[in-house]
């Protein structure tokens, strides 16, 4: 006969009791479904789940009852805000015993969406938007933050303008001491020389968080995506031929947008649609060797 397996956590009081904050993993992987236009797979997310401790003479918490909640929460339904604030409860149930009260879980993952061509018919690809879902749940209730990354292009309005004047002053040279110009000649002219020097343009991103009420269906989060992409006018390609291309280069010439620009279009695109709207910006700017960036709105702080 086997004798009975030890629980340290049972049978063991701590060396110098104190009651702690959270406890818990981090860096679990979990396989999720989302409700979202388009995403139909399972999806690959790295999950960090704690409780509190408030008991300062338990040992510790039971880490398997807390991966025994998150199991629940894999592939039998899409993830939604209520069953994200389930999960918190269930959490705080399993360690009654250790009088625990208050429950965080922190979601990462990238929501694949299928994107197409600016202009030519039946081109597409997929390009991949970071998402991190964080969720608290205690005395005041459920918090619920989520947050998406958004790639886009930004084409400076300073160097853009400077560009222009080095054109501008070309044509004068070569065309001012003449009467009249043929538009044909023009037309070689600028063909010729309209690149004699380029706006600086550099890959940037937007953070953007939001609060999301537990008593929604979903989280929203491709229909997020859209508005930022829509405010910003230039998110980056996945496949393009030379018409695609052209049409991007025209959306940045038609949104030319200093960091600030870009953070105060992508606020005022939230405000009054969504809670507590928060966006910052990263401008990996080509000019310099640093980042230009801004914050707006809320702060991006997580919910837990």
């Amino acid at each position: 006969m086997s004798l009975p397996l030890p629980d340290v956590c049972l049978d063991e009081s701590p060396s110098q009791p104190a009651p702690l904050s959270w406890v818990g993993m981090g860096g679990i992987d979990l396989p999720l479904r989302l409700d979202e236009p388009g995403c139909q797979r399972l999806l690959d997310a790295r999950v960090d789940a704690q409780v509190d401790l408030p008991d300062a003479r338990a040992k510790g918490i039971h880490m398997s009852r807390l991966h025994r909640q998150l199991d629940h929460l894999g592939v039998e339904a899409p993830l939604s805000p209520a069953r994200v604030q389930a999960l918190l409860s269930a959490m705080i149930h399993s360690h009654a015993d250790c009088g625990s009260r208050r429950a965080r879980v922190q979601l990462g993952l990238a929501l694949p969406v299928r994107r197409p061509a600016l202009r030519t018919p039946g081109l597409a690809g997929w390009k991949t938007y970071p998402v991190r879902i964080a969720a608290r749940l205690d005395g005041g209730g459920l918090a619920l933050r989520v947050q998406v990354a958004v790639t886009y292009s930004s084409t400076c309005p300073c160097s853009a303008a400077l560009a222009r004047a080095v054109v501008a002053d070309a044509f004068l040279r070569d065309f001012q001491a003449r009467a009249s110009v043929d538009t044909q000649e023009v037309t070689r002219w600028l063909s010729a020389n309209a690149s004699l020097a380029t706006p600086h343009s550099q890959r940037s991103v937007a953070q953007v968080a939001i609060d999301v009420p537990a008593e929604v269906a979903g989280f929203g989060l491709l229909a997020l995506i859209d508005r930022v992409e829509a405010a910003l006018g230039t998110p980056v390609q996945t496949a393009v031929k030379r018409e695609d291309e052209q049409a991007f280069a025209i959306a940045n010439g038609a949104n030319l947008m200093f960091v600030e620009d870009a953070a105060r279009r992508i606020l005022a695109a939230l405000e009054g649609r969504y809670a507590r709207p928060g966006v910052q910006v990263t401008h990996a700017e080509s000019l310099h060797a640093h980042d230009a960036v801004a914050w707006a709105g809320a702060p991006l702080e997580q919910a837990a």
